[in-house]
């Protein structure tokens, strides 16, 4: 037992007021925050004893809350959750609490000690068998959704005994089977649903739908929701549509119709997602003029219109280069009152871009920000991508900055940085390559190996082989170290330039870096040279390649030229005959 001292050092880190079920549902952020702090503080004394922490739990006048307990089980490392779990009072375990961990656990390395986290459930725990049974169901559901589907299905027969099969089990084990694509296995499982006793729901059928329809199996699908209609269990919408999602993937297009045609003549209402799918195969599949007519017919069903129905036709007109029929499409998305998302203005913009409209592209980002759309770094990327290709690469920095200050690039994304840093180095703006660096570096971005090597590779490429090397220096002192390559690119320019104290410096640095991580200094500068020839010769070869493309290009043009040269003589020539 605890001493009193102990206990009432326990009961002190839980001085919130008792909350009742609905207060659980409204507390505040605050509350929980400060629920959650307690319990880390309690986790901290006990966590090497779950008995002191069940008793100290259980002793507490004011426990910590359900959704304290759930953010602990769900964000400490495996172990402690499964300790404090283990250490709860039975007042306090239910299968919501057990279902963070439960999932974390569903892995078939780990699926053995999920099962003794099922036995060792309380005794006296309200309602015990009830709680199991649901946590079973969520164990096989987790290992089902992870792709463990074989695991699952050997685990759901094992305890067939113990734990009666239902519906659940079975929707889950279909789900898997058909998220793998082992539609014999979810057939199976639709056998097994009947020879307990069961009749498949609409649930189940639909699952199974979405297999076939995924898979290309049509035919099947046809069959199956033929079997639905004998067993009285008529389709509904979630069924047409996963029927017309699989044919509108393959294409085939007269066929999608002809199931959507036959959803009105069984009085099945087409909804919103289902338009959706059609417009977006219709638009795949290069009839856009389909696609708006079947818009239209949505504002005359008069059917909520989103971001999605409109999405594909964005994308055709992308595809075709068309961006005023795009732009005439945004203003009839506002005009219907329906807020383009940032995926619409990406396409515009990247569109734009493509174009060479960066006005247009930069209005549009205008618009995008006074709507009150979020930009997301997708928008950041594509916008600096576009202004830095066409030669704009100063408002381009302009976003780049924006985009640091926002916190979206707290990790590198090394495509755009690459873009916009040799875009800057090759237009000749160095200082305006070196106020972005700097944008970087005096940000929360953590900048690694990738990053320095893009800025010193650019540097480098204009010549800059000092400047290059005191970066280098830079990140050698940040504790990261070049690549081999690298290495040797900056000792080759130091060579040329008789500058052997740099050269010395960097060397250092790197064989007692190696030296600590215990790589061979010599295979290190070995590999840098062998890595920096094989990237010339690429270099050359295509530079070759592009030489003799162009070489072949001159002399079938030289070609051409001579034989309509020499058809104009003789042309000529029997004129002068014919004379």
């Amino acid at each position: 037992m605890l001493s009193s001292t102990t206990r009432r050092r326990a009961a002190s880190l839980f001085k919130l007021k008792p909350l009742s079920l609905l207060s659980l549902s409204t507390s505040s952020d605050a509350n929980s925050n400060a629920s959650s702090d307690q319990l880390d503080r309690l986790l901290r004394l006990y966590s090497r004893s779950p008995t002191k922490l069940s008793l100290a739990l259980s002793s507490t006048s004011n426990p910590p809350s359900t959704t304290s307990l759930r953010h602990a089980l769900k964000s400490l490392p495996l172990d402690s959750a499964f300790s404090l779990f283990s250490s709860l009072p039975p007042s306090l375990v239910s299968p919501g609490l057990a279902a963070p961990l439960l999932r974390r656990m569903a892995t078939p390395r780990l699926l053995s000690k999920a099962l003794q986290l099922l036995d060792e459930m309380p005794s006296d725990a309200n309602n015990c068998e009830n709680q199991k049974e649901e946590m079973f169901r969520c164990l096989v559901d987790a290992l089902c959704k992870k792709g463990s589907v074989k695991e699952a299905a050997d685990l759901f027969e094992h305890m067939r005994d113990r734990f009666k099969p239902d519906l659940r089990c079975f929707n889950s084990l279909l789900y898997g089977w058909c998220k793998l694509g082992k539609l014999e296995e979810a057939k199976y499982v639709l056998v097994q649903i009947r020879k307990c006793g069961f009749e498949p729901d609409i649930v189940v059928y639909n699952t199974l739908l979405g297999g076939f329809a995924a898979a290309g199996k049509m035919e099947d699908a046809y069959e199956l929701m033929k079997d639905m209609r004998e067993k009285g269990c008529e389709p509904n919408v979630i069924s047409y549509t996963t029927v017309i999602q699989g044919l509108c993937t393959k294409g085939r297009m007269d066929e999608a119709m002809r199931v959507f045609v036959e959803m009105s003549r069984v009085n099945c209402i087409a909804d919103s997602v289902t338009y959706s799918t059609l417009i977006s195969g219709f638009c795949k599949s290069g009839d856009v003029k389909r696609g708006y007519e079947l818009l239209d017919l949505m504002v005359v069903k008069g059917l909520r219109l989103d971001p999605d129905a409109y999405f594909s036709l964005f994308i055709a007109h992308e595809q075709k280069d068309q961006l005023e029929e795009g732009l005439e499409l945004l203003d009839r998305m506002n005009k219907s009152r329906c807020l383009p998302d940032n995926r619409v203005y990406n396409v515009l913009i990247r569109l734009a871009c493509k174009l060479g409209e960066l006005k247009q592209a930069c209005d549009l980002w205008n618009q995008m920000e006074s709507s009150g759309v979020e930009l997301s770094l997708d928008t950041f990327i594509i916008i600096i991508n576009g202004l830095a290709g066409k030669g704009d690469s100063v408002k381009a920095c302009w976003f780049f900055k924006q985009m640091v200050e926002k916190d979206l690039f707290v990790m590198p994304h090394y495509g755009v940085l690459k873009t916009l840093l040799n875009a800057l180095v090759r237009e000749g703006k160095l200082e305006l390559a070196k106020d972005i660096w700097n944008c970087i570096v005096q940000s929360r971005c953590e900048l690694n190996e990738c990053a320095w090597t893009i800025w010193i590779h650019a540097i480098f490429s204009k010549r800059h082989i000092k400047e290059a090397c005191m970066y280098c220096i830079e990140m050698l002192d940040a504790g990261l170290m070049p690549q081999p390559d690298t290495f040797a690119k900056l000792m080759k320019g130091l060579k040329k330039l008789y500058n052997r104290e740099i050269a010395k410096e960097i060397t250092d640095k790197v064989r007692a870096m190696a030296a600590e991580r215990g790589v061979s200094f010599k295979m290190y500068k070995r590999r840098g040279v062998r890595d920096l020839e094989m990237k010339l010769e690429a270099k050359r070869k295509g530079k070759n390649k592009g030489g003799e493309k162009n070489k072949r290009i001159s002399a079938q043009q030289g070609r051409i030229r001579a034989e309509q040269k020499k058809n104009i003589i003789v042309d000529d020539d029997d004129e002068i005959d014919d004379e």
